[in-house]
């Protein structure tokens, strides 16, 4: 059976081959598409574009950042940067000559920014010679550990919708038996006022009052809301059914849900259906809140 997937998670994995260690952390969050985020050390950005075609296999929304690391165990090689040098030289000598009395700039201070030196060019081609595959076989069992996690995490959010839709149908229910006199004592409400201004104004003609009181019975009969809405439940139960992929159409589904208590608010002629509808919005605005999470 297929499984609702969450679109939060995080996965770890870690190995170390000849001498050299490596890890990867993914972290994911909501997103209204597939964003990923790589972080590499220097001299892996060649191997992103193949990391990007594993994870798309397997991801289909979300905002995912790859986090890799990668030491040498042993002590690699330093080499010095000289445009990394030359730019701390100019500032570090533009202080010393803004600040009176202040030293100037000391060799040792100036090696010790971060990356006046970095690891010899020889030394970064040998480790990705080297570690490649191993790393890149580690993010693709990362990205099958995310997916586990986003579906752990999407098995608790099915149990909450299912929660919440339930909570929603009662609300249905609710509003029916509150509603099911409106009609018809909105149309005798309106036709004693009627009554009242045809004994004042005899003139009116009472075919066309009646149908406008008619007219104004039905538009405050919600009946039809509330099918829809009972409707909208069922289409919901059998997207969580379907699992795969559903964030966006539960998205859309929830703006039809929003739709119906939004007129049936406005059709409402008592407090208490009113109270209901009013319940009935704040019920679907959570459960809008955690579709937002579905992948």
């Amino acid at each position: 059976m297929s499984a609702i997937a969450s679109m939060t998670g995080f996965a770890r994995t870690e190995g170390q081959i000849s001498g050299i260690a490596w890890a990867w952390e993914l972290r994911s969050v909501n997103g209204r598409t597939l964003e990923l985020r790589f972080r590499l050390p220097s001299g892996w950005d060649s191997v992103e574009t193949a990391l990007r075609d594993i994870a798309a296999k397997s991801l289909k929304r979300g905002n995912v950042t790859a986090n890799l690391s990668v030491k040498r165990q042993s002590e690699s090689r330093l080499e010095l940067d000289p445009l990394a040098l030359e730019q701390v030289l100019k500032i570090a000598t533009d202080l010393h000559h803004r600040i009176p009395g202040s030293h100037p700039p000391s060799p040792e201070a100036l090696l010790s920014l971060p990356g006046v030196l970095r690891q010899a060019q020889a030394d970064q081609q040998e480790e990705r010679a080297v570690a490649a595959a191993e790393v890149q076989a580690g993010f693709t069992a990362a990205v099958a550990d995310l997916v586990t996690a986003r579906q752990a995490e999407g098995d608790r959010l099915a149990a909450v919708l299912r929660g919440q839709l339930q909570e929603i149908a009662g609300l249905c229910g609710e509003a029916a038996e509150a509603a099911a006199g409106q009609p018809a004592a909105q149309r005798a409400r309106m036709l004693d006022n009627l009554a009242t201004l045809l004994r004042e104004q005899p003139n009116l003609p009472e075919e066309r009052v009646a149908q406008e009181v008619a007219l104004l019975a039905s538009r405050s009969d919600v009946r039809e809301e509330l099918d829809r809405l009972r409707s909208h439940i069922a289409a919901a139960h059998d997207l969580l059914q379907e699992a795969v992929n559903i964030g966006r159409k539960l998205d859309f589904l929830i703006q039809e849900f929003n739709r119906e208590a939004n007129t049936l608010c406005s059709k409402s002629a008592t407090g208490t259906l009113t109270a209901i509808g009013l319940r009935l919005k704040a019920a679907i605005e959570q459960l809008r809140e955690q579709v937002q999470n579905i992948e």
